[in-house]
């Protein structure tokens, strides 16, 4: 095979090992750019001698390790702390102030999220403008990628010196913690940051969001794959949520989901969609389901169907709520497009002009359609008029109902002639009229469309002259990666590590037959086992981070404040009380409370231990 042939996606092998890598790893590239994808996958086998795909397919299977070498390299996570400062300084000072006086929760999400900085960027100026009580309370972040590695490495979040270099020397003394040469964030302020694994084609998005920051992971994404990621963003953001995108991508094919809020920094707020259409279209989109696909062309073609039959039509979903109507029914019964969404039996048309809500479970139920004939309808400041009333079931994918369609035909047999030539004669009046002044408005679109081809023919220039910065970053980047993969390893084997030996004491703690406690030098609890639960009734969850002096049980802690600090202090080695107690049952109990200190692993004392057993027949002390 010739060297130009193997960077290429017609490439004998490349649908196969696309297809391998799907099918024994779970990774689907099919969305990502092909000529990108294949030159990175190149790039790898490059590295290991080996000249086509499918030789390369032999390889991984042989060598189950290749896949993180892999990965690695095609999952590029590039990222920095308020990476292009001038971008951050308009989030810093226009969109966080905003999202500062929001009433209730902000939710942040962070989409490919990569080693977490730009997730903690965001956290420490939420912070800034909340303060660490508020943020707390309000700010919950989603953190998000593909790549499980990156994201073992955010949660750890501890950075080195030149990763943090981009970061204000305030917000480093604030916000981390200096341990060796590595900077960790701020422990208190990471519980509200959540990560997780989350596949952009694939998976469900975040919903009710704020602020959703996504920098340059679309640009790796084929035109398709893009238009379903930033309508499941649309779906993702709150009403007027802001997107925050890189700055080599752009949104200028999707005017109808975002705004520019400032279009050179990519920033771009959410349109909001009220037309139930709309938002049909933008569900249907997101979802990527071609069949149903109603955007486009298809779109106003579906949109014409439904609006050019001659009988007042909606449709009922199998929850009961009116899911859509078309303008004839609007006309005839006055539904309104706030209607949409609720349940059928809240509106009028449920049971005038007649009883529709038996109809409708009936035909549900038994799968088949109902029509009802010559149900009168006198409405008010009209003549009586008569229809036939279909009831029909819809069908969706192996048959199952995804709901009702109900169908008013106007049988009135009694009609002006003359009345309705006039109407004609009006009608066609008024088209002409509308006629013209739609020629003059195309004539003005047609200017505008010249005016926008000239804007994109710019941009188009601007986008190469950024690609071009790109191919030369990403070579930068290289060797970063491979340093980012070393350290990665050690992380994990240290990850590894802390897991056996947190398993190991939970083990030794619900073993325990005594209620065990753990405090830290603060009296802080650490650990409280089931044991502990038994007795006082709170649970581990409830406890732990709280003073144990300040818990409300039926124990009187106070009376073990001397002993506490004394074993903290060094002072005593261990202590023993007998103390009139009232467990969780409000059974008044003698409890033997044993107090030792927690040394550590440099004979330091870290905190205390207390070990309480009831003692059957034997006096307390009060």
């Amino acid at each position: 095979m010739a060297v130009d042939d193997e960077v290429t996606p017609e490439a004998p092998g490349f649908d196969a090992l696309l297809d391998y890598l799907k099918r024994t790893r779970g990774f689907d590239f099919t969305a990502y750019k092909r000529p990108s994808l294949a030159r990175r996958i190149h790039k790898r086998m490059q590295a290991v001698n080996i000249d086509s795909f499918v030789d390369y397919i032999d390889e991984l299977e042989v060598h189950p390790e290749e896949f993180a070498q892999l990965f690695n390299v095609v999952l590029i996570n590039v990222t920095a702390f308020f990476r292009d400062d001038v971008a951050w300084d308009f989030i810093r000072e226009s969109v966080v102030p905003e999202l500062a006086e929001m009433d209730g929760h902000v939710r942040v999400w962070t989409a490919g999220c990569a080693s977490g900085e730009e997730t903690y960027s965001i956290a420490m100026l939420l912070a800034e403008a909340l303060g660490r009580e508020r943020f707390r309370n309000r700010v919950k972040i989603y953190a998000t990628d593909v790549d499980d590695q990156a994201l073992n490495q955010a949660r750890a979040a501890s950075y080195n010196e030149k990763q943090v270099a981009s970061v204000p020397r305030a917000l480093v003394d604030k916000y981390f913690s200096q341990e060796g040469d590595r900077f960790v964030f701020d422990k208190d302020l990471r519980r509200s940051v959540i990560f997780g694994r989350h596949d952009l084609i694939q998976d469900a998005p975040i919903s009710r969001v704020n602020l959703l920051i996504c920098r340059n992971a679309l640009m790796y994404f084929n035109a398709e794959a893009q238009g379903r990621i930033l309508a499941r963003f649309h779906f993702a953001l709150a009403p007027h949520g802001v997107l925050f995108l890189g700055k080599a991508e752009m949104l200028l094919s999707h005017s109808q989901l975002f705004a520019p809020v400032d279009l050179r920094l990519r920033i771009f707020r959410k349109v909001a969609k009220d037309n139930w259409r709309d938002r049909m279209a933008i569900m249907t989109q997101a979802s990527g389901e071609q069949e149903l696909e109603v955007n486009g062309d298809n779109h106003q073609l579906y949109s014409a169907a439904f609006e050019a039959t001659p009988h007042a039509q909606f449709v009922v979903d199998t929850s009961g709520l009116l899911a859509m109507f078309n303008e004839r029914a609007r006309t005839v019964f006055g539904m309104a497009p706030a209607e949409v969404g609720r349940p059928i039996q809240d509106l009028e048309v449920s049971y005038r002009p007649l009883e529709l809500r038996s109809l409708l479970g009936q035909v549900i139920e038994q799968r088949r359609s109902i029509v009802m004939r010559d149900v009168q309808w006198e409405a008010a400041g009209r003549d009586a008029r008569f229809f036939d009333v279909h009831v029909v079931p819809l069908n969706g994918q192996h048959g199952r109902p995804t709901g009702v369609s109900v169908s008013f035909v106007d049988v009135t047999r009694l009609q002006d002639l003359q009345q309705q030539l006039n109407r004609s004669k009006r009608d066609l009046e008024t088209a002409y009229e509308e006629l013209q002044s739609t020629n003059e408005e195309l004539e003005t679109t047609n200017e505008e469309l010249q005016s926008t081809v000239e804007e994109l023919e710019t941009t188009n220039e601007e986008l190469q002259s950024t690609n071009e910065e790109l191919e030369t970053m990403n070579e930068e980047l290289q060797s970063t990666n491979e340093e980012l993969q070393t350290m990665n390893e050690g992380l994990r084997e240290r990850g590894e590590d802390l897991n056996r030996a947190n398993s190991f004491f939970e083990s030794i703690l619900a073993g325990v037959r005594s209620g065990v406690v753990v405090v830290d030098r603060e009296l802080h609890v650490l650990a409280w086992n089931h044991r502990a639960e038994d007795f006082w009734g709170l649970r581990s969850d409830e406890v732990r981070g709280q003073n144990f002096l300040n818990l409300d049980i039926g124990l009187p802690v106070e009376r073990l404040r001397a002993s506490l600090r004394a074993c903290i202090a060094g002072e005593s080695d261990a202590a023993e009380m007998l103390l009139a107690a009232t467990n969780r049952r409000g059974r008044a109990i003698s409890c033997k409370v044993t107090v030792s200190p927690l040394i550590g692993g440099g004979k330091d004392v870290r905190g205390a231990i207390l070990l309480m057993d009831e003692q059957q027949g034997t006096p307390a002390v009060h």
